[in-house]
């Protein structure tokens, strides 16, 4: 028996030049079936006696459907029935996902064998690429990456996207998802990432990047490499970067930075954690409230591993740091000690702490301690600043400083004139 929503899905693909054959193969309906409905075109099936056949919920949203998935051929159908339903649609998911499928055919797939792990026992780690244009600079197209923890059991989803992948930057969004999880797994499973894998010892041992090792030392991890050219092992992280560009990241407009992330982590808590997992077929939040008692517990001091520099300090008494500039006090040495945290950056003068920053995302970022500041016009930049700590991309904007800044330097330039008399 076909539906009347079926009926108008039919003759929509057939207005698109589909032909009877192709129609039959999306639908799995027989070629007669379709061509009959074909030639009756919206006339109600009949069985038995004449009934009036109902409107098709879904009739009234097939242009919408249509325009969306053209331009979005990756939208999920779960996204878009949550879009129709802001929009008045009261009927039912499989009618939208049949209608999304027949004229976006799913791509033929082999098997796959799934592994689940015991509550507590695995999270997968994995950086994915994605490009965006914020509307605060619409000229330019940025490359960000998506940092995601998976935990295999319950699939509850940490994430945040990052301006770079490197190793600090990994071990800082470790530490970030940790905290917001309120434990750590007995083993994290990897792809071959540099920043986590520098290769094989002669006997074929992976060896890992030693900082990261260090990492997992200090929370009580086993790290695990996937074997090369099998993705599939990581399919709990590798299906939700598809998951998150499909249901959250596509057809959606960001500010910055900042803001891409907000509506991430509000994505995350509204819709990717709290549904119905269909691999699972548990709340994803409910699997994890009862995984996160397995965790094992955070440890009691922070994390403090060091990566050493040697860095010269510029003119203008800055140091450059992963592609950002930290200041320096006035009158410190041209070469100076950098110790790299992964959230925190020390710059050490002699072996004597001369400067501290937390780490600035993103590059050409300035972070400009008042305090390293000598003289009249330093202190005029203090009170000009009361936060204490100009930061921003250099050129963006003129920074707000109080007359006494002007007035200080006039007095040093009439003074210089002075002199030259």
């Amino acid at each position: 028996m076909v539906l009347l929503g079926e009926l108008v899905m039919i003759l929509d693909l057939h207005r698109q030049g589909l032909s009877v054959s192709a129609i039959a193969r999306r639908t799995g309906r027989d070629p007669k079936t379709i061509r009959k409905y074909i030639e009756r075109g919206l006339e109600p099936p009949a069985y038995g006696p004449r009934q009036p056949g109902r409107p098709s919920k879904l009739a009234p949203y097939l242009d919408y459907l249509r325009e969306r998935i053209t331009a979005f051929p990756d939208l999920s159908a779960v996204r878009l029935t949550r879009e129709l339903r802001e929009r008045g649609y009261t009927g039912a998911y499989t009618a939208v996902k049949r209608f999304a499928a027949a004229i976006r055919p799913p791509e033929a797939k082999p098997y796959e064998v799934r592994f689940e792990t015991p509550a507590g026992q695995q999270a997968q780690v994995d950086f994915a690429r994605f490009l965006v244009t914020f509307t605060d600079a619409p000229d330019t197209t940025c490359i960000v990456w998506l940092f995601s923890l998976v935990l295999g059991h319950s699939r509850h989803i940490e994430a945040r996207f990052v301006l770079h992948q490197d190793l600090q930057t990994l071990l800082r969004c470790h530490m970030q998802a940790f905290t917001a999880i309120g434990g750590v797994p007995i083993e994290i499973l990897y792809d071959r990432m540099k920043t986590a894998v520098t290769g094989e010892d002669a006997d074929g041992h992976i060896v890992y990047n030693r900082s990261l090792l260090a990492l997992a030392q200090h929370y009580g991890f086993l790290p695990r490499a996937c074997r090369p050219y099998r993705a599939k092992t990581k399919g709990k992280v590798e299906r939700p970067f598809s998951y998150i560009r499909q249901d959250f990241f596509l057809a959606r407009s960001f500010r910055d930075l900042d803001d891409l992330n907000r509506q991430l982590r509000s994505w995350l808590d509204t819709v990717a954690n709290v549904h119905l997992h269909g691999t699972t077929q548990r709340i994803v939040s409910e699997a994890f409230a009862a995984e996160r008692p397995e965790l094992q517990p955070l440890p009691a001091l922070p994390f403090d591993a060091l990566l050493t520099l040697e860095r010269r300090v510029s003119h203008d008494g800055l140091v450059s740091i992963g592609g950002n500039y930290y200041s320096v006090p006035d009158r410190t040495r041209r070469v100076v000690e950098v110790h790299q945290l992964p959230d925190t950056i020390r710059i050490l003068d002699g072996g004597r702490l001369v400067a501290s920053h937390p780490i600035l995302e993103g590059r050409r970022q300035y972070r400009i301690d008042p305090d390293h500041r000598q003289g009249t016009a330093a202190r005029a930049m203090r009170r000009g600043h009361p936060d204490g700590l100009p930061i921003g991309r250099h050129g963006d904007h003129v920074a707000r400083r109080s007359l006494a800044v002007y007035q200080a330097v006039g007095e040093r330039l009439a003074g210089g004139i002075g002199g030259q008399r």
